[in-house]
């Protein structure tokens, strides 16, 4: 399994390598405050009494240097004497922009890094080349599947005059083989994501899975809410309003529950390129503001305090390359509450779902088998089931203090066994 870390033939890092604390530089190409993710991963380190510094991007003119609770932030610097516009591109974290690599350099030398620790793909190259030229290793957060997600966009018809050069599937593809080669570890979110790294030649015991789970802390504030009673179902859509993540199938099964007279309330957190398209597809429909309520942008606190009074959860993502090869933060979300989950048949979801029986599972992109599955839930007594089972499922496996602790040990052991002459180490 890619989520054991440590097979008995793994050359084991020193003790103290693994003991002592370390100073890690974060590498995130956007800008810091927020991510979900890259907090999670921040604030793990620096529970376990590590140092994190993290480069992030800043378009915004925020402040150089700022002290959070997880990590010191070092946003790039901006230039005074450009304009806005020549600023923010001089920032884009294309695979190749040198002021990424001398941010890098620079923090990381400056607080004297033992490892840099980049999210995705578009900063791998940079972080390598840092890296390099100080001898420290890097490891790699591969939230996503980089080359699919492209190809995905580009399916979708959101494809950019310059995302031929910037954001192109085939270039995405042979940066992410050359990255394969040259990095030490790689973080990824979920199993079938390592299988396809493994499937490309990477080592499995340079792979580990570190998911996209819930605190426990969080399971056990779910379970101190009660559920808003009411005849309606009510149903619940978190994520970026954007068309690979399905929302137009979901508005159109929600259609077809409308016209059997299926009594439901829709709540869609989250806003996006393609909201206002929604909102009109909906109104289309002849959905009601009840039937869809698109809440737009919502604090991630807010929008997780409110799931609880649902009943059901919806992850209708397009089942294609990229999404067969992630999870999203929002399944594990909705176990962690006790809602029942309707997912596509995108891989790791409809697996996750199946394995622990916490919902239905769908076929994409079938507007009508989705709108099928969700009836079934109506069922008060079968979707509570299946909402305990899924909290049972975090509780027991897919919870973040697991997951954090593999993070842990990945990092430390990326230190431990660096090779003298400051390549990745060849682990046997």
């Amino acid at each position: 399994m890619l989520t054991d870390l440590a097979p008995a033939t793994v050359a084991r890092p020193d003790r103290a390598a693994s003991e002592r604390p370390l100073t890690v530089c974060k590498v995130w190409d956007s800008e810091y405050p927020w991510d979900v993710r890259v907090e999670k991963i921040a604030r793990a380190l620096t529970d376990a009494g590590h140092a994190v510094h993290l480069v992030a991007r800043n378009r915004r003119g925020a402040a150089v240097i700022e002290r959070s609770p997880e990590a010191t932030i070092h946003r790039l610097t901006p230039w005074r004497w450009a304009g806005a516009r020549l600023n923010a591109a001089s920032m884009f974290p294309a695979f190749f922009n040198p002021r990424w690599v001398r941010a890098i350099t620079r923090t990381a030398r400056e607080v004297r890094a033992d490892v840099i620790l980049c999210r995705d793909l578009p900063l791998a190259i940079p972080a390598i080349r840092a890296g390099r030229r100080l001898g420290i290793p890097v490891v790699l957060d591969m939230a996503e599947n980089y080359p699919a997600m492209m190809r995905s966009r580009w399916d979708a018809g959101q494809r950019r005059p310059w995302d031929v050069l910037v954001r192109n599937p085939a270039l995405t593809s042979l940066v992410e083989r050359w990255v394969l080669r040259h990095i030490d570890q790689v973080l990824v979110v979920v199993e079938e994501a390592g299988a396809r790294l493994v499937a490309h030649g990477l080592a499995p015991e340079r792979v580990t899975v570190v998911s996209n789970t819930p605190p426990l802390g969080r399971l056990i504030e779910s379970g101190s809410h009660a559920r808003i009673a009411g005849d309606d179902l009510h149903l619940v859509y978190l994520g970026l309003m954007e068309a690979q993540r399905g929302v137009r199938t979901l508005l159109d099964a929600a259609g077809l529950l409308a016209r059997r007279g299926v009594r439901f309330r829709l709540t869609l957190y989250g806003d996006g390129p393609e909201l206002a398209d929604f909102r009109a597809h909906a109104r289309g429909l002849g959905l009601t503001d009840t039937q869809a309520d698109f809440r737009g942008h919502v604090p991630n606190a807010q929008a997780l305090a409110a799931l609880p009074g649902a009943d059901v959860g919806l992850v209708p993502h397009v089942a294609d390359e990229s999404w067969h090869t992630t999870v999203p933060n929002k399944l594990f979300d909705y176990m962690a509450a006790g809602l029942a989950v309707v997912t596509s048949d995108a891989r790791p979801p409809a697996r996750i779902i199946r394995e622990t029986g916490a919902g239905l599972v769908y076929r994409d992109p079938d507007a009508a088998d989705l709108a099928a599955a969700i009836e079934r839930l109506a069922d008060r007594a079968f979707a509570r089931g299946c909402g305990e089972r899924g909290r049972a499922a975090v509780r027991d496996t897919y919870h973040w203090e697991r997951d954090a602790a593999r993070l842990l040990e990945t990092v430390s052991r990326a230190v431990g066994v660096r090779a003298p002459d400051g390549s990745p180490g060849r682990l046997a």
